[in-house]
């Protein structure tokens, strides 16, 4: 599937010859990578160690699309007089912006430049100001006086103050008090900007600490000024990182990060999906477990770069190809699936419409679907959201005064979400990003019937590391077997809509794989119901059937209340 995806990225990349990128800015391709000084053999020149001891952890080959672009090809598009804003090892291109447009065509005349695809601007103005779909649906406001968000719980080593409700929601206070906070884990942060991080006490323990690694810009990377730039980014980090005891902790309080600004808060035009690749590169590059991003593009200033819902199949839009090849190189992606559950587009947008993205929609603090959150399916069938986490009210740190507040989006889920999922890889450095995501979705309240609203539900991360710490259970979804009610108090009843030829194994397990009950029958008949009863003495919480049959096992969750 992956070859087959990565031959498509080439495709995109050699045939695509007229397009638009933004005023002024330009993509340009080229053929090969030919006479470059960097080896696959010497990966270090190009890579961080901690890059390469990632690959190396996970057996992930280092290839040519790791190696940089080639520099002479660089400078010889530069020598023409134009400025370099940004390469791409991915794409094997650069972005380059000019204002005198007879260069191009000397440009695209050099033997190795496959093709330049040019710039065009038609703003799209909305009470004239750009409207931006992702950012323009998402709300702020006061946290309540009384209410689900108002808790002073707190957990045995974190005062959570308001954020306790989005936390403990995800069972993720369980997590935090076994000593898992995101230390020695790397987050990335893809955003548009991160008004006064550098400022507000909120992030003093990072900087304190050495917790911000470094910052890039990638909209303005010969004048950068992150921390002046926008908004959005600040409060998507205050939900990871923001500490502030009895006000607001992060998900992950103790992880580093590194800020890296890609999208571009005034305006929208595809050029921010290519800033969004060269930064996602970069966090490979640096050695990143995780990158959140809290973007999506559907529209553009430029109606004729808009994607279509054809476009949202996983293989389409540069910045999914790029956020699959992210993935590839071991790190988890975590995506917001958008805020357009209200809009006439209501689906996901791109980069969370990746096979390989981890696409977090939106609940509000009683775990309800937010009406905003943008759905799935893909246009080619994939469940989307995969997870949920609440965006509908997330505690969070306004940049203006450091006040915390509340905000709507899944521009917020996706960061909580991003921070848990950096905890509990902590806790099992072992395992490959895939298995993460699988585990963390298996633990999901809608693990058994996924939908396009939820996915697979509100994840359990204390059950999430129960069943990566447990060997003995390795679960599957077989959507022939139906158990019900689940959950359950005292019994339940097992069915199949198809012919099981015996003998046929029916285990009940716990959390660690021990089993609790067992029966043994010459085979299912469709449609018999099988019971399983004398249940209520179990403790309430997670369990799995296991049901084994000729060479095939079938696991399911199931709860008891």
């Amino acid at each position: 599937m992956k070859k087959y995806l990565f031959s498509l990225f080439s495709l995109f990349v050699t045939t695509m010859l007229i397009g638009q990128v933004a005023p002024n800015k330009y993509w340009v391709k080229f053929t090969d990578k030919n006479g470059s000084p960097y080896s696959i053999d010497d990966p270090a020149a190009f890579l961080t160690q901690r890059a390469i001891d990632r690959r190396t952890a996970h057996g992930i080959a280092i290839d040519e699309s790791d190696i940089p672009v080639n520099q002479a090809y660089v400078d010889a598009v530069e020598a023409i007089g134009v400025t370099i804003l940004n390469t791409s090892k991915w794409f094997n291109s650069v972005t380059i912006y000019t204002t005198n447009s007879s260069l191009i065509n000397t440009i695209n005349n050099l033997d190795f430049v496959e093709s330049v695809e040019k710039g065009n601007s038609k703003p799209n103005m909305l009470n004239d100001k750009f409207y931006k779909p992702f950012f323009n649906n998402e709300s702020y406001g006061k946290i309540p006086e009384t209410g689900i968000l108002k808790s002073s719980n707190s957990g045995l080593s974190y005062d959570y103050g308001d954020s306790f409700n989005q936390i403990n929601m995800l069972n993720g206070v369980a997590l935090h008090d076994l000593g898992y906070d995101g230390e020695g884990m790397v987050i990335a942060v893809l955003d548009a900007g991160y008004l006064n991080v550098n400022d507000l006490p909120a992030f003093d323990n990072l900087w304190n600490n050495g917790q911000i690694l470094g910052t890039r810009d990638f909209v303005a990377p010969h004048n950068p000024d992150i921390f002046n730039s926008h908004s959005h980014g600040c409060m998507v980090l205050s939900t990871m990182g923001g500490y502030l005891p009895g006000e607001i902790i992060g998900t992950a309080p103790q992880a580093d990060y590194w800020l890296l600004r890609s999208e571009d808060g005034d305006s929208e035009y595809l050029i921010e999906e290519l800033n969004w690749v060269s930064a996602a590169e970069f966090a490979d590059s640096v050695g990143a477990d995780v990158i959140n991003s809290s973007l999506g593009y559907t529209t553009f200033d430029n109606p004729s770069q808009d994607h279509s819902y054809e476009d949202m199949d996983g293989n389409t839009t540069p910045i999914t190809i790029g956020a699959d090849k992210a993935a590839s190189k071991g790190m988890i992606v975590v995506n917001s699936a958008g805020n357009s559950g209200n809009d006439p587009w209501h689906y996901i947008g791109a980069p969370a419409d990746g096979d390989s993205v981890f696409t977090i929609g939106a609940v509000n603090g009683n775990g309800e679907y937010a009406s905003f959150s943008s759905v799935g399916p893909t246009y080619d069938g994939q469940v989307k959201p995969n997870v949920v986490a609440q965006g509908q009210g997330s505690t969070i740190v306004e940049p203006w005064g450091g006040t915390v507040t509340n905000g709507n989006g899944t521009s917020f889920s996706s960061p909580i979400t991003a921070g848990m999922v950096a905890c509990l890889w902590q806790a099992h450095p072992e395992k490959r990003n895939t298995e993460i995501m699988q585990a963390i979705q298996l633990s999901a309240t809608q693990a058994n019937t996924p939908d396009d609203l939820l996915g697979y539900g509100i994840p359990d991360y204390m059950l999430a590391h129960d069943i990566i710490t447990n060997s003995g259970i390795e679960y599957s979804v077989d959507n022939s077997i139906s158990i019900f009610p689940n959950p359950f108090n005292d019994e339940i009843f097992i069915t199949s809509d198809i012919e099981r030829k015996g003998p046929v194994n029916i285990l009940l397990l716990d959390v660690a794989g021990k089993i609790l009950h067992q029966v043994t029958l010459n085979n299912i008949v469709n449609g018999e119901e099988i019971l399983l009863s004398d249940l209520g003495k179990l403790k309430p919480g997670v369990y799995f059937t296991k049901i084994n049959y000729d060479n095939y096992s079938s696991v399911k969750k199931i709860v008891k209340k």
